[in-house]
């Protein structure tokens, strides 16, 4: 056989032996699918303490609660503390040696204190480290008190599966990674923790995106749908993208302008009317274009 001939055959061998392993290489695997999936299921971890909070799945809207004199159920409020406005409220300083509060009064709601909110964030950290120590699933590591930032506090109302109210608390921290924490106290205990670490925002998501618990703080009972007890302290939570100057959520009837706090928005109120649908939110641009509305959004539940 001729240099050249061989060289031709050489090359015919090369190109059958590239179709087979082709044909027997297996379908590339779908990653970006699969990526999406395991952030969302990672950040679904939560800690249930007893029968008390009843974690909703994997909707991006959603919220609970528990109280104490004075601090939280959700109980009658007064209308005047409906909702925190971003400018009419005063800044809560920051503890000595702690967390930090929130960017206005008004996100301690119902007579809730900074202290008491601080208290009850330092409860839930030691819960969950001390169920950690006793096999408990661990939330991966949740940090100190003085990691997080409290957004958020009202008053909770119990149910017929968890009687007695309490009040919730809410913190968030940036760094190592975004966690985000709900956290019900009652009877100065412990009654309910959940979690979310990493952030819930993905490249396709919406400039405003409810948090996936959010319901924890605006239902105020999933056990006793339709009988509620009015009227009732509710709470909102998400994300923002730097590009939305103002947030408004509707529920029941009245709306209100959420607070922006360092990337979160933080919305609350009293609802006087039992209901059926969950808060109507908007989003807007600095120029005051509308750029959200959760009508639209494929992602976010309607109907509770």
């Amino acid at each position: 056989m001729s240099e050249e001939a061989e060289r031709d055959f050489e090359e015919q061998l090369r190109e059958l032996l590239a179709e087979d392993a082709y044909t027997i290489r297996p379908s590339p695997v779908p990653y970006p699918q699969i990526r999406r999936q395991g952030v969302v299921e990672r950040r679904r971890r939560v800690a249930v303490a007893g029968a008390a909070l009843v974690t909703l799945a994997a909707v991006p809207v959603a919220a609970f609660a528990v109280g104490v004199p004075g601090a939280g159920a959700t109980e009658p409020s007064t209308p005047a503390a409906a909702s925190a406005s971003p400018t009419a409220l005063s800044t809560p300083s920051p503890t000595p040696s702690g967390p930090a509060g929130p960017a206005t009064a008004g996100q301690l709601r119902d007579g809730v204190t900074l202290e008491q909110a601080v208290d009850g964030l330092d409860k839930c950290l030691a819960y969950d480290r001390d169920r950690v120590a006793h096999g408990g699933l661990a939330s991966g590591d949740l940090g100190k008190p003085d990691d997080y930032r409290i957004i958020l506090a009202l008053k909770s109302t119990g149910d017929s599966n968890s009687p007695g109210d309490g009040f919730f608390v809410v913190a968030v921290k940036e760094e190592p990674n975004e966690t985000r924490l709900i956290c019900n106290i009652k009877d100065g205990g412990v009654s309910g923790l959940g979690t979310s670490v990493g952030s819930d925002r993905q490249p396709d998501s919406p400039p405003v995106l409810a948090d996936i618990n959010a319901n924890k703080l605006y239902q105020q009972s999933f056990m006793d749908k339709g009988n509620w007890k009015l009227p009732f302290s509710w709470g909102f939570i998400g994300t923002v993208e730097p590009s939305v100057a103002k947030v408004t959520v509707s529920y029941g009837g009245a709306e209100s302008e959420a607070v922006l706090d360092h990337g979160w928005f933080v919305a609350s109120g009293t609802l006087n009317e039992q209901v059926t649908r969950n808060p109507h939110v908007k989003g807007y641009d600095k120029a005051g274009k509308q750029i959200y509305d959760s009508d639209e959004d494929k992602s976010y539940q309607q109907v509770q």
